[in-house]
């Protein structure tokens, strides 16, 4: 059985539910339509729910290893289907990228790897290898790579996004936009990057 603290977790649901059962009833009957494909990390300290406080509805998410997107053509069809389900089907609006500082799967490309003990993992990381190579590249202090790396990543996965057909039919004809964001775990900050500067800047809540 899962540990206590989990079904502890159960029963308190339970008790949300009850107290929201008009929305869970109308998200039962009436299907879903979220607006936003948040792509995230697998890394438990990111639940994209939690961290962005919507409800149940509101992001159709995929979380994997160092929230990655392999470039269309690469043979890894399940991030494939959320993207096409996401913009065909549910017609999403937006879709995030979402890094975190103290990425597992971003630290993972400063060591060798056992690719006979691991190979799913060392062979998925390789679509984040760029970014890492042109951090180094940069002459950036050494203690700056993790997060410039974390940075170049998201940025990465965006332009893997743009290699899927309905992903770059959409942002072309201005119906879907493409958004980068880092999460610092050490302080709760969100940044985004702005394309038209270059930079990244902190997100500023609309409730600021």
């Amino acid at each position: 059985m899962p540990t206590p603290k989990i079904l502890t977790g159960i029963g308190r649901f339970q008790e949300y539910f009850r107290q929201n059962q008009e929305m869970f009833e109308r998200l039962a009957t009436q299907g879903q339509s979220p607006e936003v494909l948040s792509i995230g990390c697998s890394d438990s300290r990111v639940p994209s729910e939690l961290l962005s406080q919507v409800d149940p509805g509101d992001l159709f998410v995929m979380r994997n290893v160092a929230n990655i997107v392999p470039p269309y053509g690469t043979g890894e069809m399940g991030v494939g289907a959320v993207i096409e389900y996401a913009v065909l089907h549910l017609h999403a609006k937006h879709i995030v990228v979402l890094g975190h500082t103290d990425c597992g799967g971003i630290k993972a490309l400063d060591q060798p790897l056992d690719w006979s003990r691991q190979p799913h993992i060392a062979r998925w990381i390789e679509h984040a290898r760029p970014a890492k190579t042109k951090v180094e590249a940069s002459g950036l202090p050494s203690e700056e790579h993790h997060l410039a790396t974390v940075r170049e990543n998201v940025l990465l996965q965006l332009e893997h996004l743009r290699s899927y057909d309905p992903v770059r039919e959409g942002e072309r004809a201005g119906v879907l936009g493409l958004h980068g964001w880092v999460y610092h775990l050490e302080t709760g900050i969100f940044e985004s990057y702005n394309p038209a500067a270059a930079i990244w800047a902190p997100i500023e809540s609309s409730e600021s």
